[in-house]
């Protein structure tokens, strides 16, 4: 089990998080929702250790694999879709496969400047789902995805990984990822 204990972060003196209490469980789907700005994205950084609290402390991280599909796409704009996504697996094969379930056979030696935003969004998870581990985080991965587009990827992701956080403003994408756990920050 994930513990926050009395958890607080903040960016250029102002405070995002205060005093956090959170369980989080060894199994399943969280989401994370509330309004723009209420530390939802802070709080995926520093489950995915990016940031340290400015005081408490989190607990259940030691050991884990922890993987992340940031607000942004971050792919390597030199790179193609196959090359961004086996980079982190270190497996073409692999990587090729998961670009495959993620309807990309069309797009795998395109590099990021000759996808869509869609597109984009997809070879970041792939790059994520390929990457593996125990942890999946999430920060509003479907956002340029037409709702059919979006129910097949979800199959693709639910259940990947033991542990999915997510962090959304659409209950019904937490829903697709089956969250049973709703955090309101």
């Amino acid at each position: 089990m994930i513990l926050l204990h009395d958890v607080s972060c903040a960016y250029d003196g102002k405070a995002v998080l205060q005093n956090l209490n959170l369980a989080f469980p060894q199994i399943g789907a969280v989401a994370l929702t509330g309004p723009s700005g209420t530390g939802k994205t802070t709080l995926l950084k520093l489950l995915a250790g990016l940031i340290t609290p400015v005081s408490g402390h989190v607990e259940g991280l030691n050991g884990k694999r922890v993987s992340m599909v940031f607000q942004e796409d971050r792919l390597l704009p030199w790179r193609t879709a196959l090359e961004n996504v086996a980079l982190f697996c270190g497996d073409e094969r692999l990587a090729r496969e998961t670009l495959v379930r993620l309807e990309l056979s069309d797009a795998l030696d395109k590099r990021p400047s000759e996808l869509s935003g869609g597109m984009k969004r997809r070879v970041a998870l792939a790059r994520a789902l390929c990457y593996g581990g125990d942890i999946l985080l999430l920060d509003e991965p479907f956002k340029g995805l037409d709702d059919a587009l979006k129910i097949r990827v979800a199959k693709q992701v639910k259940g990947a990984f033991p542990l999915t956080v997510l962090a959304t403003h659409d209950m019904a994408e937490a829903g697709l990822l089956g969250a049973v756990q709703r955090v309101e920050l």
